[in-house]
Formats: structure tokens, sequence, C-alpha cells
């Protein structure tokens, strides 16, 4: 069989991953006070015994306003560094797999309720709400509480906010950062036409409105150790006529590249009510491979990603230097074991599991 190159080794920084396969950020609502719970424990514990190469905590806020919800989770103060140490422990003493962090602002899409009770906004005024902020006075849906747009001593507190969540993420060891610039949330709210409105040096011209998700990676890139990768999430496309689009994605990559940025992890939508998103099996890789194109630093894939040969050809065929999964390793937790099986490679397992693999199935595991 064929060498595989889902299961070749990638290195960013001083973090080499053993395989392709990064497990995306999934927020879990199930944090308190910003606080990692049990839950957490559980959950990111068992998707490090999963045999992927890269594991990301879910979104993160950098402020308490910058949550999606009151149940989001944190790294703003010593008690939300203190609870995520405590989890982190845990699944460091059960797994070498390398963590990352997603630091996140919701920006306008902030002060909403758990997706189970309905995910509509809650208003400032009421229990588990807040007022929110975003580039532009620009509510995401009708009968919403508009957001202040952040004058620039906001600027300041959320560009200070991810360069202090960034030195915590440090103290806490954490392999490497991903900025949060896609989906709808603050980030994206500035690169967007659609929801950047400004009339100052931060709205109009795209090179404008790259200017404070830019600020935001400087900021953290230079509160993190410098050998450790930071890289950015964003979303391709709007997916909505006149907003933000392939080409202007672009060109916000190549001066993340310019600046450090260790890869960028392609995601799409999540700006506006109205978009239409073409949803299929792998229908964000086209917007992957045109930043693959367009870059010299390695691209991540992600969306409707479930089969093994089809995460296998992202790669061989350069679409992609990596794959994120999400819903998929939720719903098949060993999806690694899976593909490594169908490839015909070997994954790193617990020595707990080694004797589980059935009898067809020999030499999988390394040891």
């Amino acid at each position: 069989m064929l060498p595989t190159r889902l299961f070749s080794p990638l290195t960013l920084g001083d973090m080499t991953l053993p395989n392709r396969i990064v497990i995306a950020p999934m927020c879990q609502y199930s944090a308190v006070d910003g606080c990692l719970t049990d839950w957490h424990r559980i959950h990111l514990g068992n998707l490090a015994l999963s045999g992927a190469g890269l594991l990301t905590i879910e979104a993160t806020a950098v402020l308490p306003e910058g949550r999606i919800s009151y149940a989001d989770a944190g790294l703003w103060d010593d008690a939300t560094e203190a609870a995520m140490a405590d989890v982190l422990a845990s699944v460091r003493r059960h797994s070498a797999m390398p963590i990352s962090i997603q630091l996140a602002h919701a920006g306008r899409k902030a002060s909403t309720d758990l997706p189970w009770a309905g995910g509509k906004q809650i208003a400032p005024d009421h229990d588990h709400g807040w007022q929110t902020v975003s580039a532009s006075a620009l509510a995401w849906g009708e009968g919403e509480v508009a957001p202040l747009g952040l004058d620039a001593a906001g600027l300041a507190r959320v560009r200070d906010g991810f360069a202090v969540a960034a030195q915590r993420a440090a103290r806490l060891g954490i392999d490497a950062i991903e900025i949060h610039a896609a989906h709808g949330y603050l980030l994206h709210q500035f690169l967007s036409p659609l929801t950047n409105q400004r009339r100052d040096d931060y709205g109009g011209s795209l090179e404008n409105r790259l200017r404070f998700p830019l600020e935001i990676f400087d900021a953290v890139r230079a509160a993190f150790p410098a050998e450790k990768p930071v890289i950015v999430r964003l979303s391709g496309t709007d997916w909505v006529e006149g907003g933000w689009d392939i080409d202007q994605t672009v060109a916000f990559c190549q001066a993340l590249a310019a600046r450090g940025c260790a890869a960028i992890h392609v995601s799409s939508g999540g700006n506006s009510p109205l978009q239409q998103i073409p949803v299929g099996p792998g229908f964000q890789v086209p917007l992957a491979r045109a930043v693959k194109a367009a870059v010299d630093i390695p691209v991540i894939a992600v969306g409707l990603i479930t089969g093994y040969d089809q995460a296998e050809a992202i790669v061989a065929t350069g679409d992609a230097d990596m794959v994120a999964l999400a819903r998929t390793i939720i719903y098949e937790p060993h999806w690694p074991w899976a593909a490594a099986v169908h490839l015909g490679a070997k994954i790193e397992a617990p020595k707990q599991y080694w004797r589980c693999n059935p009898v067809n199935v020999r030499g999988l595991f390394a040891r």
C-alpha cells in the first residue's frame, strides 16, 4: 500500500503533529462563569484519546462580554485560568496529544441563550444577558438589541483582552493558539462590509477593515512564545452578495502570512441571516484550495469531511495540508483509528486500549 498523506507528520513552529487530523473547536455551553467544568474534563479527555494530531479547545472568550452565551468558556482572569489548568492536568496525565486553544470574542452574536434552549439573544436587562459590542451598531436579527460600536477605548480593551489571554495560554503550556475570525463573530464583523460600516480608520476600504483583526493577530503573536504557532480561523465567504468573499479572504491571508501566521483554518458563513450556503460533503474545500494557492503556509480544510478516502484526497491532492473534524469525531470518537485501518497506517493509542483492535487488524497501534 502507498504511504498515506493523512497520517504523515506536519511541523508548525516547535509543534510536530503525528498526523494531519485536527479536532476543531466545538462550543459545549457547559462552563460556569467562564470556568471549565467536569464536563470539559470528560469531553476533552475523550477526544485526547482519539488518535488525532491536534486537539483544539472550544471558542474561549477573552472578556466576559465576548462569550456567545453565559455558559461559554473564558480565559480572562485567574479563576478561569485555574479551572482550565485543572482540566488540562487531567487530560495531559493520559495523553500526549498537542493542544491548541481558540481565543474568541463573539461581538454582536454574544449574550445568547443555550442552543438547546433556543439560542436566541438575551436582552441586556435580563438574567444572563449583557450589552453586546461590534464594529458597527447593527443588530444580527430583527427585533434584537443592537450592539454598541466599539470606540477607541473599547478597541483597546478587546486588543488587550486577546493579548492577556494569550499570556495565560502560554502559562498553561498550550501548544498553539487559534484566533477566531470566522462565523460572524467580532473579528469577522470587522472584516465584512455587511457588518462594518465605520467611517474611521477601521472601516470602508479593505485595508481599513483588515486593520483591527491584524492588530489582534499582532497582539497575540507578541504575547505568545515566538516558537509556538498562532493560527487564524476565518470564513472564506459570507455567502451573501456584496459581503466578505474569497478574494478578500486571500488578501487577509497574505497579510497574516507576512506577519508570521503559522496556518489558516478555512471555514465559511455565519455573518448574516441572509446567507445561502451550498451545504454538501466538503463544500468548503474549494475555499481552502484558493487560500492554499495564494499563501506558503499550511491550510486547514473543514466542513462535512466524514470519509476516510475523502480526507486523504484533500491532503494528498494539495487542496489543504490538514483536515479538521467536529461533529464527525463527536459521533465517532475513534474516527482516526478507523481511518488508519482503512489507509494502512499506524496510530497512537493509550496502552490500556492496545488489546481492543479486532483480530483481523494487527499492528494498528504505534508502540
